[in-house]
């Protein structure tokens, strides 16, 4: 952090990670300790390249203002990832109760008699933030994958699905399990369904047979009383002639 007698700038360094065709920002952040206001006002020597807001503005008394840089998206990529652009941070003591519409170009002026702090800050590009790596179920044949748990005692989910698979393959065997019962208690229920429609049929057919039996021995004495009546009156007509 650099400390002036005005402003006290943090960081020195406006560092961008670099990713092309996407728009990067970083921030300053301006302090203000004195009982003053102060004006400031932000240049670069690459102005198409960057956006600055604000680029100018008035921090108050004993307080902060954020300044947001903004690098355009790049199609290429600089030689050796260095750059040679430049920004400059001017600022300088005002009067109470000037807002940021009152700044002016003559505020800035050292040959109007102004007292100018000036501070220079470079841009450096570094390497973006890399993705975590995935990580192996096990580097060596044979070993067994080892759950891991991060700082918040939570499980991560590589690790909960290496653990849950002995699980899934314990419950396998057993949805089988419970599919081949369940298969063969409908059989079951099937064969003894089987059996009393066959213990119903024999019963039917027994009772058709005893049925059968009373019909054809109430045939046989009609027959006898038939003939019997049939001699008797016979014998009554020869007597009579």
């Amino acid at each position: 952090m650099s400390t002036g007698e005005l402003l006290g700038i943090e960081p020195l360094e406006l560092k961008f990670p670099f990713e092309l065709k996407k728009q990067i920002s970083c921030s300053l952040q301006l302090s203000n300790k004195t009982d003053n206001y102060v004006a400031f006002k932000v240049k670069t020597t690459n102005p198409k390249k960057y956006c600055v807001r604000p680029n100018a503005g008035i921090v108050l008394p004993r307080s902060t203002c954020d300044v947001i840089v903004t690098m355009q998206a790049q199609k290429e990529a600089p030689t050796d990832m260095q750059c040679k652009d430049k920004f400059l941070l001017q600022s300088v003591k005002t009067n109470d109760g000037v807002s940021a519409k009152d700044i002016n170009a003559e505020m800035f002026s050292k040959e109007a008699g102004h007292h100018v702090e000036e501070c220079k800050l470079r841009v450096l590009y570094v390497s973006p933030p890399q993705p975590p790596s995935p990580v192996q179920e096990g580097s060596e044949e044979g070993s067994s994958p080892r759950g891991s748990v991060s700082d918040n005692g939570n499980v991560t989910g590589t690790d909960l699905s290496t653990a849950t698979r002995p699980f899934v393959e314990r419950l396998e065997p057993q949805e089988k399990s419970l599919e081949a019962r369940a298969l063969i208690s409908k059989l079951t229920d099937e064969k003894n369904n089987a059996i009393q429609q066959n213990n119903k049929l024999r019963q039917e057919l027994e009772l058709l047979r005893h049925q059968g039996n009373k019909n054809r021995g109430g045939v046989s004495i009609m027959f006898v009383i038939f003939v019997g009546l049939l001699g008797i009156f016979l014998g009554y007509l020869v007597k009579k002639t």
